[in-house]
């Protein structure tokens, strides 16, 4: 049982309108009412749920700022504790001194994730919806705010629940069948049994190949641009961003190392990297940028190759595509708004491209649009459950191949006991999945990468 009381700023570090400590225990009223006066001197530990004061936060005698305090009752909290959010000006100094004083009065200072990790111990949430949170922090688009918000709202822990409850009912069928073997009344058939187990299989193959297009969408996708020299990789970069991130000049091969920027482009996040352009090259400097290029091209989630459709094509531009061609390639004809030489060899491969020019937006709606199609992004179900992380995925995983080996062993003609036990395997991942079932190592490593306040 937890019984100590922990603080934490909740709030971003930096200077702004209000800077919030958060404290939650057994003690957290207790040690609220040492740094924290109100104005009717009314204490905390008499106030009601969901009620706030204003007052004076105190570091033993010295007052540091006017402050309110919200008063959250157990088990109605966050965390399911008693809570008190101490909220002062935004002020980085301002706010430590806040967090030292709460420390000084009987708290200890929170591990990363801690009150997420309380609210999961204490039956809050489930262990999906706890990793949830940190998704609805870090969602970088609409789309990836959508997955995280149902996640924490229970969507992917019910589709979970709904299956645990089938398997369960399929153990408890073998059960039946090895206490009253000779009583066929008792026990469904297998036929009914193989139909369970493939919807069930369905189900989990469903959910795991919905996962890379919600991963994609969620942390963002990871784009590697590739082109020759001068093709408008720099001019690419700067419009999907939005900022004058590379220098764009009219000499090739301006760009010798690789220039990552982040950019929102339509409902999308793109983790882009404008690189060195490839070409053959005597130059020692250039060699090493274009080696950069091509290593970062083994694992990008998108290579969009840029090449100049105003000019006809070079030897090193067929070189290229030889090398992008089997990859997750969009080929970007820019230059659309220059004077074209009539050459249209790009168009012949078949590869997907879309004409552009970067230089004045012209087709920037186009490529968007060719970016979901091609990672079939538009295909994930805006209300789908998507699993995220790679915990949650390898677990599905670990089920998913379970009740596969528990359908090829029926069909095989194993005994129903010795099915059991592969069917126990796929209902303890999903039990880890959502955290009924999970060891001291597992929560620990779910909630580590969490930031300190939640």
């Amino acid at each position: 049982m937890i019984t100590d009381t922990i603080a934490a700023i909740s709030t971003p570090l930096g200077e702004g309108g209000v800077s919030t400590v958060r404290i939650s225990g057994d003690d957290a009223f207790m040690v609220a009412e040492k740094i924290f006066k109100s104005k009717n001197n009314k204490s905390l530990s008499a106030m009601a749920g969901y009620t706030a004061a204003f007052g004076a936060v105190y570091d033993g005698d010295e007052r540091l700022d006017e402050a309110v305090a919200l008063v959250f009752r157990a088990p109605k909290s966050y965390t399911g504790e008693n809570t008190v959010e101490l909220s002062v000006h935004g002020g980085i100094h301002l706010i430590r001194r806040v967090l030292r004083a709460a420390v000084t009065a009987g708290a200890r200072v929170a591990e990363g994730g801690e009150f997420t990790k309380r609210a999961f111990l204490n039956g809050k949430m489930s262990l999906t919806e706890a990793e949830s949170v940190m998704s609805l922090i870090s969602a970088k688009n609409d789309r990836a705010l959508n997955i995280a918000t149902r996640n924490k709202q229970g969507a992917l822990s019910k589709r979970i629940n709904a299956l645990t409850e089938k398997l369960l009912y399929l153990v408890s069928q073998i059960s039946v069948f090895s206490d009253f073997p000779e009583d066929d009344t008792l026990f469904i058939s297998e036929d009914v049994f193989k139909t369970s187990l493939t919807a069930i299989l369905g189900e989990l193959t469903s959910l795991i190949a919905d996962y890379d297009k919600g991963r994609l969408i969620t942390e963002g996708i990871n784009t590697v641009i590739v082109g020759s020299p001068n093709a408008g990789k720099s001019t690419l970069m700067n419009l999907l961003s939005k900022t004058q991130r590379s220098i764009v000049t009219s000499i090739a091969g301006t760009t010798r190392d690789i220039v990552e920027q982040t950019a929102k482009v339509g409902d999308y996040t793109l983790l882009l990297a404008d690189t060195a352009g490839i070409h053959q090259t005597a130059d020692e400097v250039e060699k090493i940028g274009i080696e950069q290029a091509l290593q970062r091209l083994e694992t990008a989630d998108l290579c969009l190759g840029v090449f100049d459709s105003s000019v006809d094509v070079t030897d090193d531009d067929k070189e290229l595509i030889n090398r992008i061609k089997d990859k997750a390639t969009l080929l970007v004809l820019n230059k659309n708004d220059l004077q074209c030489s009539g050459n249209n060899y790009y168009e012949t491969l078949n590869l997907p491209f879309v004409k552009i020019s970067a230089l004045t937006g012209e087709g920037e709606n186009d490529l968007v649009g060719a970016i979901a199609e091609l990672l079939k992004l538009n295909e994930l179900d805006p209300n789908a459950e998507v699993l995220q992380g790679e915990r949650q995925y390898n677990t599905v995983l670990r089920a998913k191949n379970a009740v596969n080996e528990a359908l090829l062993a029926i069909n095989g003609g194993v005994t129903l006991d010795a099915v059991g036990i592969l069917i126990d395997d796929a209902l303890s991942a999903l039990l880890e999945l959502d955290g009924k079932k999970i060891t001291t190592e597992v929560a620990n490593e779910v909630f580590k990468n969490f930031c300190v306040g939640k």
